[in-house]
């Protein structure tokens, strides 16, 4: 099969490409990247006035399954993905059972394969059945396909514990994601703690919580010399924090998610429980932090942190509420609106953040349109506009506070391996 995209503005910032190319597809490689190319022995796609961009590379999502279908299950999280322009996607651990042994790898593994779409990676429990009190296999699950390690969902609350998991971590050179929340300090808060929750009557959550297991990851990261990565990093301080540790030569990585440069703890207001998600939504100060750190590279990555809930999880009060936000669908378009059409990053600059960097962080294949890779790529009009609406999500999570928000930047192709396995155009 030959396929030739057309017209389109290239972006591939590691060939340091910017401008209008014409790319030729055949069995699933990238085999000219000209100005012009002639022929009849092709398909065509028209990408005029679109912009053609390496697949996004998501390093933080929840596919739920096994144990969670009736959240999300790897076949229509996968759809989702594509829909969002995800061509590689890192699942966390937090399934039931979780992924603390090879069975549980080799299933998810298994069943996405089928699927012949987006390619999933998962991620290892750092702990045996994320209890946080004893170390998993690692070796065994690197073996089985691993590309790092977390309990995401939950915090490793015991240091000595924690610095184990480093240590053994170090021994493969394989990574550590944390999940930086003191659960002691978090007591239970629903929301960032602060005016809006006092004015709110919800019990808030301090700051504190996450940064003070920062704090303690950073030290320990730069005692043992090892890696870590920080997820859903959320406030000023954690910011702060990491950007001194880099300047210091600790070896540390971090994300944010959409929503923390997207929405303020002021869209709590109305009690919608699709607000709710952890860490908790924080205040402008941090928005304006979390994109100056986009800004100056202290953030490395835009993760969409998806996590799918049934209606019913959602659907009551909200102290009680699921945490969590279904965010393939609407992560790309949030960047293009909120950062892009801002002026806060370039284009290219998104691409790092949403392609290059985490594909990079998890030395996964991705990030990269040049001739002889593989033609995992999207093409997007950056510049159209669409009401979000929770009903058309493929993902079975309709759980956004973006419902109804208008966003520009759609996807019309993604493809995986040189095969389209999404359309809307």
């Amino acid at each position: 099969m030959k396929l030739c995209i057309k017209n389109g503005i290239l972006v591939s910032p590691l060939m340091d490409i910017h401008e209008k190319y014409d790319i030729l597809i055949q069995d699933g490689i990238i085999t000219q990247i000209e100005k012009d190319i002639q022929g009849d022995d092709f398909d065509r796609i028209d990408a005029s006035h679109q912009y053609i961009l390496p697949g996004l590379v998501d390093m933080h999502c929840h596919l739920r399954d096994p144990g969670y279908e009736y959240k999300e299950d790897i076949s229509t999280g996968i759809k989702a993905a594509a829909r969002g322009g995800f061509t590689s996607i890192a699942c966390m651990a937090n399934t039931l059972p979780p992924v603390d042994h090879a069975a549980i790898l080799f299933y998810i593994s298994m069943k996405a394969k089928k699927e012949n779409s987006v390619k999933v990676y998962p991620i290892g429990a750092v702990t045996k059945g994320l209890k946080g009190e004893e170390l998993s296999e690692m070796g065994e699950l690197l073996e089985a396909g691993a590309v790092a390690f977390s309990d995401d969902g939950k915090p490793i609350m015991n240091s000595h514990l924690m610095k184990l998991a480093l240590q053994y971590a170090q021994n493969f050179d394989a990574l550590i994601i944390s999940h930086c929340e003191d659960i002691n300090l978090a007591n239970e808060g629903v929301m960032n703690e602060g005016y809006m929750s006092t004015l709110l009557g919800l019990k808030g959550i301090s700051r504190a919580a996450e940064e003070t297991m920062i704090a303690r990851d950073l030290i320990l990261a730069e005692t043992l010399n090892s890696r870590v990565h920080i997820a859903h990093v959320s406030t000023k301080g954690s910011i702060t924090l990491i950007r001194n540790a880099k300047k210091n030569g600790v070896r540390v990585t971090c994300e944010t998610a959409p929503h923390y440069f997207s929405a303020s703890e002021e869209w709590v207001v109305d009690y919608n429980t699709n607000t709710r998600v952890n860490p908790p939504l924080r205040t402008k100060e941090d928005i304006a932090a979390i994109k100056e750190g986009l800004q100056d590279g202290t953030i490395d990555c835009i993760a969409t942190d998806h996590a799918p809930h049934h209606r019913d999880d959602k659907d009551v009060e909200y102290d009680l509420a699921a945490s969590g936000i279904s965010g393939f669908e609407t992560a790309f378009s949030l960047g293009v609106t909120n950062l892009v059409h801002t002026g806060v990053l370039t284009i290219d600059q998104l691409v790092e953040k949403m392609s290059i960097n985490p594909a990079r962080i998890l030395r996964i294949s991705g990030g990269i349109i040049s001739v002889g890779s593989l033609a995992d790529l999207i093409i997007a009009d950056l510049d159209q506009e669409y009401r979000v609406d929770i009903t058309k999500f493929l993902s079975k999570g309709k759980n956004t506070p973006f419902d109804k928000n208008v966003l520009r930047g759609m996807v019309s192709y993604t493809m995986v391996n040189g095969r389209i396995v999404m359309q809307n155009a």
